[in-house]
């Protein structure tokens, strides 16, 4: 049985849209028996025990609620079910656990062809070629030292060098910050800026959430999205592009920093 478990109204309507495209184009019997589960009560025993029996879950909610809810109960790759992660609007579907052997990367491919989302496979393939990218927020009138200094310390921890970087990316409010264009241009990098429009549409996809940062700049965190968001359009794989964080956003007292990557397909 596939579980489908919302916990907002748009998360509600998501799923009940979703279901019944399962009967419509199953891909086997188990696809064709789909439960809803909103809000359901207690929530970490509910979906801890259903997880438990074996039941495939589809989740429309935050990737770390999932996270801490199933850790205690998450044993092995081969015997644990699948686990996808869909974001409210159904953008993006993310294949959480259980991707080969559990069979999350076939489903979540099904799922995204359903409701024409973007996959977002985080199993890399030996023969793919990864693209990185650096986004980057700051202070006002930081200094471009500052900045050197934690995105060197930002590579140390992701165990890349700069010559694997492919461009340093900020909110479109920052385009005109002395510090990270000098730094752009220091590297021979292209330095990328976008609007807090758009930096919402990779939200799902960021590890933290600020509220603080979405009433100073509109976005719910600059350096994570940036980096999702330039290194998704930076790969020119049409339909097959979709990123993910390398490094979580990392910070000093005036910046912050976080790395993405996407796969280039031969």
């Amino acid at each position: 049985m596939i579980k489908i478990i919302s916990l907002t109204d748009m998360g509600l309507a998501l799923a009940q849209r979703l279901a019944p495209l399962f009967n419509q184009a199953a891909l086997d019997s188990e696809t064709q028996n789909v439960q809803i589960l909103h809000k359901p009560q207690p929530f970490k025993e509910t979906v801890q025990e259903a997880f438990s029996q074996g039941h495939r879950l589809i989740f429309i909610c935050a990737t770390g609620i999932v996270i801490r809810t199933l850790a205690p109960v998450i044993n092995d790759k081969h015997t644990d079910p699948a686990v996808l992660v869909l974001d409210e609007q159904g953008q993006f579907v993310i294949p959480l656990l259980s991707g080969h052997e559990g069979g999350a990367n076939d489903l979540a491919a099904h799922v995204a062809n359903l409701i024409s989302a973007q996959l977002v496979s985080t199993t890399a393939n030996k023969y793919q070629q990864p693209l990185y990218t650096v986004g980057m927020g700051c202070e006002r009138h930081c200094p471009k030292e500052a900045l050197e200094a934690l995105l060197y310390q930002s590579l140390e921890k992701a165990q890349l060098s700069i010559s694997q970087i492919s461009a340093i990316a900020s909110i479109d409010i920052k385009a005109d910050e002395v510090g990270l264009i000098e730094l752009a241009a220091s590297l021979e990098l292209p330095f990328l800026c976008y609007s807090a429009k758009q930096l919402s549409k990779v939200e799902a996809l960021q590890d933290s959430h600020s509220e603080y940062v979405f009433k100073t700049v509109g976005a719910t965190g600059v350096a994570e999205p940036s980096a999702l968001l330039s290194a998704m359009l930076m790969n020119d794989q049409g339909s097959n592009r979709s990123s993910e964080l390398a490094l979580v956003k990392q910070k000093s007292k005036v910046a912050t920093c976080a790395i993405a990557r996407s796969y280039l397909i031969p």
